[in-house]
């Protein structure tokens, strides 16, 4: 990560999870979660698929390419997740969270 002359970092992680949240926003308002794994039930192989919910978890329907743009940019920040497991992006609060440990943490 290239380095302003102060030799802080050009872009933190942080900062930018804040950017990719306040991004996502903008191009799907209302929208409050958004889950992201590469299992698409329409597709045989690998496909970057999205769930969008709002703040009451009512799913928010995509067109094709918004939901595909926002899986990739998601998937773009957090590159060493295993996105084989579907995970889950707070925008409010710029966390990621492997979905499936949010069910098992709802069963106890």
């Amino acid at each position: 990560m290239p380095a302003m002359p102060s030799g802080i970092p050009a872009c933190p992680d942080i900062s930018r999870r804040h950017r990719l949240a306040a991004q996502l926003a903008d191009m799907i308002p209302g929208a409050a979660a958004i889950r992201v794994s590469l299992t698409d039930p329409a597709q045989v192989w690998p496909h970057p698929h999205t769930i969008v919910q709002d703040e009451a978890g009512r799913s928010m329907e995509l067109g094709r390419t918004t939901s595909r743009v926002a899986a990739r940019w998601i998937m773009r920040v957090w590159p060493d997740e295993d996105w084989t497991c579907p995970h889950t992006f707070r925008l409010a609060d710029v966390t990621l969270t492997r979905s499936d440990s949010i069910a098992a943490e709802r069963v106890r």
